[in-house]
């Protein structure tokens, strides 16, 4: 019998269009993940949620807000530091404090352009302007301890006692532990942003009418910083004398006896 014209062809379309159907078909198979399922490496993660979530809640709190350290879901922070020192301590760390590097050229685990997303992110979200202009919290300048002992009696004694261990409304903020735990960065923070999550105001006071200034908020951080306990100092153990510098017969060699010998 003799076939059709195009019928081969025909037959070798259906045949290819029947592969394809069932190379599609294998890449359904139930259990296999689509491409969305996939999970990304972490180095490659661009969702401020996620990143934030990952890296910075357990410390910040999970909407920026409360937690162990200073909250950065605050719009006084925000305005009191500049991008340089918020990305330069989510990357490089705050030595002396609990604050990790989280680039990955200091051992961390954030690209470069993750912690630029992590910045870019707070400001968007949790950013606004501050009125009057609030002093900066990295433009440290040494202050006066003295001084700052006056500033902290006129601001700060009403809720935290007049020698700072403590009062009516808030804790000691010159209790040693505490003190080894923090900055002068982190002092000068409280001071500046207050701590909104402990009904703390910031550098305004609580009637938000008297702002201190750059040099008060120096001075009573000199003050804060001068009741730190110094810091120990570890020493090397005394140097334990061999034996026979105390028994001179001691370092006389010994001999063995051999009775076999003539």
């Amino acid at each position: 019998m003799t076939s059709r014209p195009g019928s081969s062809l025909l037959a070798r379309t259906l045949a290819a269009a029947i592969a394809c159907a069932a190379i599609a078909g294998c890449d359904s198979l139930p259990g296999k993940p689509r491409e969305a399922d996939r999970p990304i490496r972490p180095s490659e993660v661009t969702d401020f949620a996620a990143l934030w979530g990952t890296n910075c809640a357990g410390c910040h709190g999970a909407d920026g807000d409360r937690g162990s350290s200073t909250p950065l879901a605050n719009p006084v922070y925000l305005a009191s530091a500049t991008d340089a020192a918020i990305r330069g301590a989510t990357a490089d760390g705050i030595p002396g404090t609990s604050m990790p590097a989280f680039a990955t050229s200091r051992g961390g685990l954030l690209t470069d352009q993750q912690i630029d997303l992590l910045v870019q992110g707070m400001r968007s979200r949790w950013g606004k302007p501050v009125s009057p202009t609030p002093p900066g919290i990295d433009d440290a300048t040494a202050g006066d301890p003295g001084r700052g002992a006056a500033v902290f009696a006129a601001r700060c004694a009403s809720c935290h006692g007049q020698d700072g261990a403590g009062g009516p409304k808030a804790g000691s903020v010159v209790d040693p532990d505490y003190l080894q735990l923090v900055s002068d960065r982190a002092l000068r923070a409280a001071t500046i942003a207050g701590r909104p999550d402990f009904g703390m105001p910031d550098w305004r006071g609580e009637s938000g009418r008297e702002p201190l200034d750059a040099g008060q908020v120096a001075d009573v951080v000199a003050w804060m910083a001068s009741k730190r306990p110094a810091p120990i100092v570890a020493t090397a153990p005394a140097a334990v004398a061999p034996a026979h510098a105390a028994n001179p017969a001691a370092a006389q060699p010994t001999t063995t006896r051999n009775d076999h010998v003539p």
